[in-house]
């Protein structure tokens, strides 16, 4: 039996300074994308950043950057963020979208903010998939309401709740909205801060997909602080790993 998807979180919002190895370059994004796909991630999930280090959706800078981690993972899944935080503006957010020069192989679409459904027709219009990040009940029913199900690569069932009892607990009430309306493609799990192991363990005894690095958490799963992404993908393969043996 195969493990599910394992996505790999690269850098999301945080700012420099972070952490020592926080990738905020196209080079710097490439080189820890491949180190990850040979730590066992089967996808890189990136917010390109501008010269000056911010978010960006701008089409120029993220042709760089799905272009340079192809070239340095050519195996690996490139998914980029569209969240709000990038711009509040969403209609220039779809006006990104629409110019892309190189289409990743998915994006991140947060039905949480205002104009998903908009931008997600943007995203499907130019036929990139979407992963749906709902973080509560409401949201997955906005995300069926949405019609947009059917553009999806998969629903991200993004947990914010900082306890970890509580967080898997969330995680499971989302997934029951989602398992009661049949939804066809595959759901990966995951948290934020001290949550986000709990979430993903629970998640990989589920035969859930799930992703992990340093956009999610500093920490390794005992709590140490995390060298970076590379080592955290290895961590979380393992624990994948012995998901997998212990499924009858």
């Amino acid at each position: 039996m195969r493990a599910p998807v394992l996505q790999a979180c690269l850098n999301g919002g945080r700012a420099a300074g972070e952490h020592p190895d926080l990738p905020l370059t196209a080079d710097d994004l490439a080189g820890q994308a491949a180190l990850a796909w040979t730590a066992g991630a089967h996808g890189a999930h990136v917010h390109p950043r501008d010269v000056d280090g911010r978010e960006t959706m701008a089409p120029g800078i993220c042709a760089e950057t799905v272009a340079a981690i192809r070239a340095a993972a050519p195996q690996i899944e490139v998914s980029l963020t569209t969240r709000e935080a990038v711009d509040p503006d969403v209609e220039r957010r779809i006006h990104c979208v629409h110019h892309w020069t190189m289409l990743p192989d998915a994006a991140s679409l947060n039905f949480w903010e205002a104009g998903a459904e908009q931008l997600g027709a943007a995203l499907a219009h130019r036929g990139v998939p979407i992963e749906a990040g709902v973080s509560s009940p409401a949201d997955a029913e906005r995300l069926l309401a949405s019609g947009l199900v059917r553009h999806c690569l998969r629903v991200l069932v993004e947990i914010t709740e900082p306890d970890p009892h509580a967080a898997v607990a969330a995680a499971a009430a989302v997934d029951d909205v989602l398992t009661a309306a049949f939804v066809p493609v595959p759901q990966l799990h995951h948290g934020e801060g001290r949550a986000t192991w709990a979430v993903i363990v629970a998640a990989a005894r589920a035969g859930r997909a799930i992703r992990i690095g340093l956009e999610d958490t500093l920490e390794l799963p005992d709590g140490r602080p995390a060298p970076g992404n590379e080592a955290m993908v290895r961590a979380a393969s393992e624990l994948q790993r012995r998901a997998v043996a212990a499924t009858p």
